[in-house]
């Protein structure tokens, strides 16, 4: 399912497209630049051929093409690493053909004729078992739904021989959906993609982003005005370095209340830690002034751990706090810019009684995150509200939110947090390896930066508490939420460049945060 286009993608972001508005384009760059469709097949194939020629393990050389215009990108690459045999050493370059002669493309099939050397195999699971690098150029981005028949065993076969091969797709591996990350049944896991012209969602979006390995973009003869020619708005895009630029800093005029006034509201028995990091990653970030609003038990703990960050007893009962603290934090409210409700703020009903009418009644730009969501369980509609709304779920979240499993959510990531963005009229920040960010009005947007190290307990937190920082300087919530993410993945390479993946903690990620702000 492809996601709909929305609205004209802010200035800090690129453009990210799906197969429809590829297939606009190319289209576009036949009927009217007049650009023969061959010629794109060949600059195609020449992309691939360059992929192949790198260095690459022992074994043959496999291309399996389908019997679509994906299949001639495989067939020109074929071609031309046969006239460069001198380049190959010993390496030979065999092609399977999945489907008969008679069912390619027109394109294809020029391409077929202009192969020599021995011509292509049916599908043979043997060969692919010893290749040294396989071409995936079965499907390509016109394929939907799991793969069958043949497709399905040479996706199978390839798979199987993944470890020891290089792996390249043309465009996208088989089994991807293109425009949504999507993935019916088994796909092709490629060490390299090789996307034609323009990035693909499905590229960069779970689990589709699993599947692609390195993808780089190639020029395949396309101008350059194809995309505005064609009258094509990005479907999606990529967050950028530049949304760190339109977040205000200090001047010499500042005060600590003009930096941002800050509240969080969480904390209960045993997760002490949650607000902490909050509060800590908010004044790393740049917040002026933060509150955190704990329970009156535990406020002891909070006064000792937080030496910068003013507390807000409420009352509670064994730990958690109760609705009793609801007229105290909305007058507290009346002196700040923006409110974090829910990290470790534990699952009582008190206090679930209590996150919901903060919801309801607080006017603050607010981010919600962690237990604070748990209030709302199979309700995603009553988290709208008038001000400003950030919700971070992880796909466990936000499986609570929609009564769905979590398997359902990871399935299909970009559609689902899209639809929980017009469900909730928040800005939804679907935390994962391709955290997205998607506005209810808006194109959904992307993390590109990789940070496997913030997989550690704490991390989620400290997102929260930037973004909070973000909203209290009077940033807009989809801004707020984008420029959070990208500082938290910035920061999370960082501390994992000092600490090591597997060593940081949440905390080394606070203590980067103004090496990579600065």
């Amino acid at each position: 399912m492809a996601v709909e286009i929305a609205s004209r993608l802010p200035r800090w972001t690129e453009p990210l497209y799906d197969a429809e508005q590829m297939r606009a384009v190319d289209a576009w760059a036949i009927d009217v630049a007049g650009v023969p469709s061959l010629k794109l097949m060949e600059l195609a194939g020449t992309a691939v051929a360059r992929a192949v020629l790198e260095p690459s393990p022992e074994g043959p050389i496999v291309i399996v093409a389908g019997k679509g215009n994906n299949g001639g990108d495989g067939l020109v690459a074929a071609r031309l690493l046969r006239e460069a045999q001198d380049r190959l050493g010993d390496k030979t370059v065999e092609v399977i053909l999945l489907g008969e002669r008679d069912e390619l493309t027109p394109d294809a099939t020029v391409n077929y004729e202009r192969l020599s050397g021995e011509p292509p195999r049916a599908f043979d699971a043997e060969l692919i078992g010893r290749a040294g690098v396989i071409v995936d150029a079965m499907l390509g981005t016109g394929a939907g739904g799991a793969p069958r028949g043949e497709i399905a065993e040479a996706v199978t076969a390839i798979n199987r021989r993944a470890p020891v091969a290089r792996v390249i797709a043309v465009d996208v591996p088989t089994g991807v959906d293109a425009s949504t990350g999507v993935v019916d049944g088994e796909a092709v896991h490629a060490d390299l993609t090789i996307s034609l012209h323009l990035p693909k969602i499905g590229q960069f979006v779970s689990p589709g982003l699993l599947h692609c390995g390195e993808v780089r973009v190639a020029d395949i003869g396309i101008p350059s005005e194809g995309v505005a020619a064609a009258g094509i708005e990005p479907a999606a895009g990529t967050i950028g370095a530049h949304v760190l630029r339109g977040v205000p800093g200090r001047g010499d005029a500042s005060s600590k209340f003009s930096s941002g006034v800050l509240q969080i509201l969480g904390g209960s028995i045993g997760l002490t830690g949650a607000p902490c990091l909050a509060a800590m990653a908010a004044q790393r970030t740049g917040a002026g002034y933060v509150t955190a609003m704990v329970p009156r038990s535990l406020n002891a703990i909070f006064e000792q751990r937080l030496l910068e960050v003013m507390t807000l007893p409420l009352p509670d009962a064994d730990g958690a706090m109760t609705p009793d603290g609801l007229e105290s934090v909305l007058e507290r409210g009346e002196r700040g810019d923006a409110l974090v409700a829910g990290p470790g703020v534990g699952r009582s009903a008190g206090t679930r009684e209590l996150i919901r009418a903060v919801v309801a009644r607080s006017d603050l730009p607010l981010l919600l995150d962690a237990d604070g969501l748990f209030a709302f369980n199979g309700e995603i509609e009553s988290l709208r509200r008038d001000a400003p709304t950030v919700i971070t779920p992880h796909a466990g979240e936000l499986a609570r939110l929609f009564d769905l499993t979590t398997d359902e959510i990871q399935s299909r990531r970009l559609e689902l947090a899209v639809e929980a963005a017009r469900a909730s009229g928040a800005v939804v920040v679907l935390k994962g390896a391709d955290t997205i960010v998607a506005h209810p009005d808006s194109a959904p947007l992307v993390n590109m930066l990789r940070a496997p190290g913030l997989a550690t307990a704490g991390t989620g937190d400290v997102l929260s508490g930037v973004i909070g920082a973000f909203l209290a300087k009077g940033v807009d919530a989809l801004h707020a939420a984008a420029a959070g993410v990208y500082a938290h993945a910035l920061a999370g390479r960082e501390a994992s460049e000092r600490r090591g993946a597997d060593h940081m903690i949440a905390g080394d990620v606070i203590a980067a945060l103004p090496a990579v702000l600065g």
